[in-house]
């Protein structure tokens, strides 16, 4: 799928983004950031913003305590200050590009079906066309260093927040912070690199203390291919929590699929190199000190498998600076854990 647009998208998207940070349509919180590594020595993007805990609720609307109330959907019909395009024509579109009112990244573009599409069912094939037409259009705009990190969170464990079916983009420049992001890489981009192949045939990276499967993604693919490839990822991260379920009952349980739904909760991440996915268990967890003290609770979405995680409170962001096995408990808890002496156990 090649998108119509009618100035290249990174100039559009900066452009927009200028405008409704000075209008005031959208909220740009400065976060501070630093690298923090696992115990297994992976680098994680570490962002703090107290900004965010101050963000109001989805739907301010005033509404007769009695009456149905409707849940704020951003993408119906989205401001004119953060509308970036519909695609991929302007006249038949099957998705539109939007800005995300409160980034803490500068050019956060969000991808949304234009109907409303259930965000827990499976991603389609124009959802995965125009998601990698978008990466592809950015490189070409920028050169080939330049590129798009693409996530997607599904299920109530996934950090997913709103139920119309959308995808996020964050620049890759942009998530760079200078000398404070020394020695973090996208972590797409270092599970690709591992020559580990697990028993499910997908590369992974065994360092990372939860499971994730990933595929390189050849030159110029179809639809169709992107599709497969995605499929094969998603069952492959299906049959791996049923495992799971099976070998430890009354932890977790699969989702209801009456509705068409997924069975788990999941992110996917995306590149113009790579598909990605992670199975989730949890949303979040709290934060644990070596003694035992219970911090306020983390919350993780699809921007852990680009290494990155963000807190708003100032005792998380120096719990995790101060000791690696914080973030590691923390990804292991939000993930399902590696069976069969994969994992850790491979390094």
């Amino acid at each position: 799928m090649r998108v119509n647009l009618p100035r290249p998208l990174p100039d559009l998207v900066e452009t927009q983004f200028s405008a409704a940070s000075q209008n005031g349509s959208l909220i740009f919180s400065a976060t501070e950031v630093c690298t923090i590594n696992t115990t297994a020595g992976i680098p994680f993007q570490l962002r703090y913003c107290p900004a965010l805990s101050k963000k109001p609720t989805a739907d301010a609307s005033s509404t007769p305590e009695d009456a149905p109330k409707k849940k704020f959907d951003p993408f119906e019909s989205p401001t004119p200050d953060l509308f970036v395009a519909a695609i991929p024509e302007p006249d038949a579109p099957t998705h539109i590009l939007v800005l995300n009112k409160y980034p803490v990244i500068r050019d956060h573009l969000i991808i949304a079906t234009k109907e409303n599409k259930p965000q827990t069912h499976i991603l389609e094939r124009d959802d995965l066309a125009a998601t990698y037409s978008c990466l592809t259009e950015w490189e070409r705009a920028k050169g080939p260093d330049a590129k798009l990190f693409a996530f997607f969170n599904s299920g109530e464990h996934s950090g997913a927040s709103q139920p119309h079916r959308h995808l996020q983009f964050l620049p890759v420049d942009n998530m760079y912070s200078g000398v404070e992001t020394q020695g973090w890489e996208l972590l797409v981009d270092r599970v690709l690199n591992s020559s580990y192949i697990g028993s499910t045939g997908f590369v992974s990276n065994p360092g990372l203390p939860f499971s994730h499967f990933a595929f390189r993604i050849p030159p110029n693919p179809s639809a169709a291919v992107l599709h497969t490839i995605y499929t094969a990822l998603y069952s492959t991260a299906v049959d791996y929590v049923r495992r799971y379920i099976s070998n430890h009952p009354g932890e977790l349980t699969l989702h209801s699929t009456e509705d068409g739904s997924s069975s788990i909760s999941y992110n996917l991440a995306i590149t113009t190199s790579a598909m990605v996915i992670c199975p989730r268990r949890r949303g979040g967890d709290q934060l644990r000190l070596e003694d035992g003290t219970e911090l306020d609770l983390v919350e993780l979405n699809g921007t852990v498998l680009g290494g990155t995680l963000m807190v708003k409170e100032e005792n998380q962001w120096e719990a995790l600076r101060n000791d690696p096995g914080v973030l590691t408990r923390l990804l292991e808890k939000i993930g399902i854990p590696w069976e069969n002496g994969e994992g850790q156990s491979q390094i």
